[in-house]
């Protein structure tokens, strides 16, 4: 949209500048012009210098516009759009996520899929500009896509969904002292649908769904005694439990329950702490490795 000034907001001059929206975004960040204050964008001296304002509308609330002559700004003019961007680069629009994450979120959308030669494009993935890459030292299949796939709807809104789950809890608020498990005081939803207790769980039954695992939650344990482990993989014969920082005195009974009986019962049975939130490839990828999955 351009302002009554002729002054044109940032995704106006992103199509003067025949770029990808999110491509522009991310650029006048690393430019400092802009940066972002929990959902808005917010401009910096930088940007001011610029030209750029604060522009009020009863449809769009406020947003920044930017001189027409920003067109031709030296530094926006030498922006190249047609290269092409791996998953790792892709990370620069959504740093939050890493490139295995985005891979298996783009192997869930049907764009490729994982398979013993690495990422292979799938006619899906064709039809968005995918090209199939193979690399030249380990000769591993790879995908590249068009710069635009940072702007196509249904990418960016799942990529842009999942990459909010793992937003700091600072970054959404003051946390509920009184929530012992970290839920935010309200039931949290996976990607497939699984409602949870917890962000830990939300994080951890995310990952399982991306590497295609099938797994059950609340699931009780194979004992007359009745204790219900987090998740269970049928796969391999895994419990997983999840530890929250903040869980209360009957949750961590119980947890520390179930962890002797799994001993004692000899049954497959995998933690996770918040500690490891950014680290479940390592975590998971290796712990049930070590139980034969592959993942």
């Amino acid at each position: 949209m351009a302002s009554e000034d002729n002054r044109l907001s940032t995704t106006a001059l992103a199509k003067k500048l025949n770029l990808p929206v999110q491509q522009l975004f991310a650029t006048l960040k690393d430019y400092g012009w802009i940066d972002r204050v929990g959902d808005t964008w917010r401009l910096t001296p930088k940007g001011e210098y610029e030209g750029g304002q604060y522009n009020q509308s009863q449809r769009y609330g406020s947003y920044i516009v930017w001189p027409e002559s920003l067109e031709q700004h030296p530094l926006l003019m030498a922006i190249e759009s047609n290269h092409r961007v791996t998953a790792g680069a892709l990370r620069r629009y959504y740093p939050r996520l890493h490139a295995r994450h985005i891979n298996r979120a783009l192997a869930e959308l049907g764009l490729q899929q994982h398979t013993l030669l690495g990422w292979e494009l799938t006619p899906r993935g064709r039809d968005l500009g995918g090209a199939q890459e193979e690399s030249r030292s380990s000769g591993a299949f790879y995908v590249t896509w068009p710069h635009e796939i940072i702007d196509h709807p249904v990418v960016h809104r799942e990529l842009g969904r999942q990459s909010q789950q793992f937003e700091p809890p600072t970054a959404r608020g003051e946390p509920d002292l009184f929530d012992s498990e970290g839920s935010g005081g309200h039931a949290l939803q996976g990607i497939d649908g699984h409602v949870l207790d917890s962000s830990l769980q939300t994080r951890v039954c995310n990952w399982l769904y991306l590497a295609q695992l099938a797994h059950a939650i609340h699931r009780v344990l194979p004992i007359e005694e009745d204790l219900i482990a987090d998740f269970f993989l049928p796969a391999g014969q895994v419990y997983i439990d999840c530890w929250e920082e903040q869980a209360s005195a009957a949750r961590m009974a119980e947890l520390l329950r179930r962890r002797e009986v799994c001993r004692e019962q000899g049954l497959r049975h995998l933690e996770v702490s918040e500690k490891d939130m950014d680290r479940l490839d390592e975590v998971l990828g290796r712990g049930l490795l070590d139980f034969g999955i592959r993942c």
